[in-house]
């Protein structure tokens, strides 16, 4: 279960870091959606290390 929990985080945080890397390689990249997905990968990533 716990190792199932872990698993899922894990593809939530990967997935937010492509699609931060994709807003940040637009010509103009959106500086609210970057830091509202930012915000989301580091709460994955603070409940990943609990």
């Amino acid at each position: 279960m716990q190792n199932a929990h872990f698993s899922a985080l894990s593809a939530k945080h990967s997935v937010l870091d492509q699609r931060i890397a994709a807003e940040s390689q637009r010509p103009r990249p959106d500086q609210m959606v970057l830091a509202s997905l930012k915000k989301q990968k580091l709460r994955i990533k603070e409940e990943m290390a609990r």
